[in-house]
This record gives C-alpha cells, structure tokens and sequence, in this order.
C-alpha cells in the first residue's frame, strides 16, 4: 500500500512559470523521498480560458524538468457529471440554495483564489430562502453554511508547512462569518467550483497529500468541511512559500518572463531551474 500519494494540478489557461515549476518540483520530491506516488491532473473546467496549446506545454514543461507521473491523467473536462452528482447529493440535504445576485461575484467565487485579489464579503444570504425548485439559468448554487456546520461534528485538518504547521480544528462560527455560504456551482452549464472539484478529484485519485502554494491556505477550511458533509477523506495538506518577483508580489502566468518554456528556449537547464526556486 502507497502511504503518500500526492499531485500538481495546474490549469490549462497559460503558461506555466517559476512558481508552478517549484510547486510541481516540490510535490514530486515530497512523493519519492516517501516511496509514494506523484500525479498529474489538469484542471479544465473554465472553458473561457482553457487552451489545448497551454495543455500540451504543460505536459512539455514537465518532461524538460524531469518530472514523471502515474497516468492516466485526469482532465477535470471529463467528469462534469461526477461533480454534479456529488453537488446534488448536498441539494438533495437542504445544504444547496439558487442565488442570482451579481454575475461578477459568481463568477469571482467560481475560480481558484489568487493572492492580492480582494476576497468578496462574506455572502448575506439574500437568496438563502429560494428552494432548489426556484433555481432559473444563470443562478448560482451556493452551500448554506449555517446548515452545513449543523450537519458536521468535530472536524480537523493536519498541516505540514512551515507556516501553519499543526492540527487546525473547523470552528463553525468563523465558517458562517468569514467563508459564509460559497459558491459551489453553476447548474445550466455543469460547472462547479475549484474548491468543490478539487475536494471530489483529491478523493477519486486516493490523495494523501495535497502540497500546494500558501495563497490556497485558507480554502482548505471549506475543503475539509465539503469533505465531511461528503463523506471523503481529508489528505494532509502542506503549504510552501511562493516563488515571487524582485517586488515582492506573486508571480502571474501573464508573465512571461518568467515563463518555463522562455527559460528553457534560453538555454537554462533543469538544473538552473532547481537553484532558482532554492531545491
């Protein structure tokens, strides 16, 4: 039995940079110091942005580093169905609700957050007392917090990065006051959230581990509760520093200077690279 099994899950929507060639590196290293198992899973369900040109330099990227990985890979794309079955099972217990409030803020809570992005305010629950049968196109379905920490007993996440290191119990209050009642979806075009997918893709790939950048560090409080109300198991999570410019700001996939495949078009070496991120 494999005792650490984890992954990198980038999105196909540009290319990748330093910062993901760390995290990716990281993860990998993690995986085959522990005698464990490293995956590959492309996340592709913004289907506005997602490009199969960014996918296949993806999967280049990671060749010219050295990384290797079990296959097959899983494309998010492929297994709409699988989130909107477990999206529905959490409707089905009164924890779903329609909300057709501002487009823009669904739309915000639908992606990955992004460190130096704002966070919208906690939702107020405007919509809170439309049933599922009320939903009409264009709603967003949100999770009803308040209904959802009644649902869940004690629950607790283990941290292994430096800067959160420990066992972090869930406390309800600060669920219902600073994450509120998330988007989870958006029925008409079966799309669901990254933190809603990634919770349901952690549990179908058998994560043990989930290695990722700090900035993701205060959704694994939603994530370990979706993984209670769901069912799933809840993998050891390690949050790495960022890999930042010479202003101190997190790198962007707009920057292609700082690009893989511009280092590498350069003559920079894989291990270059691994100096560069401090591996």
């Amino acid at each position: 039995m494999t005792d650490f099994i984890t992954r990198f899950a980038p999105s196909p929507t540009g290319p990748l940079h330093l910062g993901h060639a760390y995290s990716a590196l990281l993860a990998h290293d993690m995986a085959h110091a522990a005698g464990g198992k490293f995956l590959l899973r492309i996340e592709d369900t913004d289907i506005d942005r997602c490009r199969p040109e960014w996918e296949a330099l993806i999967y280049e990227d990671m060749h010219w580093l050295g990384l290797t990985w079990e296959t097959p890979v899983l494309r998010q794309s492929e297994h709409l169905s699988d989130y909107q079955t477990h999206l529905m099972s959490l409707a089905d217990r009164g924890l779903i609700y329609p909300c057709s409030c501002s487009r823009s803020d669904i739309r915000a809570a639908l992606s990955a957050p992004q460190e130096g992005v704002a966070s919208p305010q906690t939702y107020p629950g405007t919509c809170r007392h439309r049933p599922m049968s009320d939903r009409e196109t264009g709603d967003a379905l949100r999770l009803n917090m308040e209904e959802a920490v009644k649902q869940v007993g004690a629950v607790s996440f283990e941290e292994t990065g430096d800067a959160y290191k420990g066992c972090h119990l869930l406390d309800p209050q600060r669920l219902i006051n600073e994450i509120g009642d998330a988007v989870l979806g958006r029925k008409e075009i079966e799309t669901v959230s990254y933190v809603l997918a990634a919770v349901i893709d952690d549990a179908a790939q058998g994560m043990t581990h989930v290695v990722r950048g700090e900035d993701l560090y205060q959704i694994t409080y939603l994530q370990t509760l979706l993984q209670a109300l769901l069912g799933l198991p809840t993998p050891i999570y390690h949050h790495h520093r960022l890999i930042r410019d010479e202003s101190g700001n997190r790198l962007a996939k707009r920057d292609d200077a700082r690009a893989i495949s511009t280092y590498r078009a350069e003559g920079t070496t894989p291990e270059d690279i691994r100096k560069m991120v401090g591996l």
